[in-house]
């Protein structure tokens, strides 16, 4: 049989293959046969995709298969896989193998979970577009002229074109949820510390967190379910007790729009469909509220130092001493010099640079403690926020997906692409991007996301408002 892997969710692959409708294999081969080389997903595809197809196969035969048994996964490549090639898309890093598996991949090895490819991701996860990959550009399935958003454009475009059923991306600064929304899938970031960062190549280590993608909601929560929990490698890692000493009672049914925030600087066709969508819920039950947050427009701010400055101190283990890439010089410095202005790309040296001031003596006080104190009080805000609403909610973008190229040479318009994501990972709540709609542009139809916030570990809100909006059977 056919198999449509551009519409199919993981129960209902599950249920088939159980039935003997298809085989895991057969899975493997119909996504395989779904990608396409134009759109540059990945970075590497796995020679051992039909090798793990099999081993999911012998799990059915015994009767030993689970929800995610078999299924077809792509991977950020910026998450380690054992004996994988794991560039985080930077030259620096182009032929280091991992020789350890992140948590959330033992976790879904344990499943059964077969892993198609490491996709592909702006140089370390740093951009908004997946421009800045030293693999090339990935293009958006919609317009091939325009960007699938970042950084973990790769994985929203295997999933959004069937290469895979669902993806791993990270979301530092709205890297998951922002592709998600301009490739038209399903795309969460956690409550900071719920899924444990081992194995994730560190950028900025107090907002990076690993994250799915999906078709639907339902194929998010599953992926979700199976990766969160404490984990012992991961110092911030919150322990399960208190995730589920968190789940208490509510009744979902107020929600919050930030209407003096939601309104700034946004397209006037995003801004439509927001609307539309709040109407959308409005008629699905839910109590609209406007709400105030009055130092979210700082947020940006504050994640443009905290993100720079961690970045600095994370990158600076690349040296080219231990592993990686190494340019030699005539001495020890000259080797340093070379190594890192060849190896990182351009981006990636801006944020360095930005980082190592915010952090230089004199100006540590000036910008970096400041930006520490503000991120509280913003996260008191939601705090306070959340004492009358359920939920808060945004578009996910002020626009829809933009050209290659656009705002490749004005840095700030691109760091305004993240706007409504930014103060999610800033304060360590949890959201998620749903498909809201389309616009069109240039004769195309190209689609939009709702942002919708919840409490912190209240992932079990955002799900249900999430399956509301767009209707059970997503």
């Amino acid at each position: 049989m056919k198999i449509d892997t551009k519409k199919l969710t993981i129960r209902e692959a599950h249920s088939q293959m159980l039935k003997g409708d298809f085989t895991a294999c057969d899975l493997a081969h119909a996504c395989l046969d779904n990608i396409n080389p134009e759109l540059n997903i990945f970075i590497e595809l796995f020679d051992d995709v039909l090798e793990q197809a099999e081993k999911a196969d012998e799990m059915f035969a015994k009767k030993e298969a689970t929800l995610l048994t078999g299924i077809p996964m792509a991977i950020k490549n910026n998450i380690c896989i054992k004996g994988k090639r794991t560039t985080a898309g930077s030259k620096i890093l182009e032929n280091y193998k991992a020789v350890y598996d992140a948590t959330v991949i033992r976790k879904l090895k344990a499943e059964g979970v077969v892993f198609i490819g490491g996709t592909n991701l702006d140089e370390f996860a740093m951009g908004s577009s997946t421009e800045n990959s030293a693999y090339g550009v990935t293009k958006n399935p919609f317009d091939e002229t325009r960007v699938p958003g970042g950084s973990s454009g790769g994985s929203a475009v295997a999933v959004a074109t069937g290469a895979c059923l669902a993806a791993l991306g990270t979301d530092t600064g709205g890297s998951v949820r922002q592709p998600a929304s301009f490739c038209g899938v399903v795309g969460m970031k956690s409550t900071y510390g719920v899924v444990s960062r081992h194995g994730a190549v560190a950028v900025g280590s107090s907002l990076d967190q690993i994250s799915p993608f999906g078709k639907v909601v339902d194929d998010v929560q599953i992926i979700f379910d199976c990766i969160k929990g404490n984990d012992e490698m991961d110092s911030t890692s919150i322990p399960d007790k208190v995730y589920q000493e968190a789940q208490v009672e509510r009744k979902n049914k107020v929600i919050g729009v930030p209407k003096h925030f939601v309104e700034k600087g946004v397209d006037e066709d995003v801004l439509a469909n927001f609307y539309d969508s709040v109407d959308r819920l409005k008629n699905n039950g839910y109590e609209i509220k406007e709400i105030d947050l009055p130092n979210l427009e700082y947020a940006l701010a504050v994640y443009y130092i905290i993100m720079p400055a961690e970045v600095s101190t994370n990158l600076a283990r690349y040296d080219g001493v231990r592993y990686g890439f190494l340019k030699e010089g005539e001495n020890l410095l000259e080797d340093y010099l070379k190594t890192k202005g060849e190896g990182f790309g351009k981006e990636v040296r801006r944020r360095i640079m930005l980082g190592t001031y915010i952090l230089s003596a004199g100006y540590n006080d000036a910008y970096y403690n400041k930006a520490l104190a503000l991120r509280d009080v913003i996260k008191k805000d939601f705090e306070e926020v959340f004492k009358t609403v359920d939920a808060v909610i945004t578009p996910t973008s002020p626009t829809p997906a933009f050209k290659i190229g656009e705002k490749s040479n004005d840095p700030l318009q691109m760091y305004l692409s993240d706007i409504f994501t930014v103060s999610i990972n800033v304060v360590g709540i949890p959201a998620i991007s749903v498909p809201s709609g389309f616009v069109k542009r240039d004769e195309k139809d190209l689609p939009l996301g709702l942002q919708i916030i919840t409490p912190e570990m209240r992932e079990d809100i955002m799900f249900e408002i999430s399956e509301n909006f767009l209707g059970k059977s997503a």
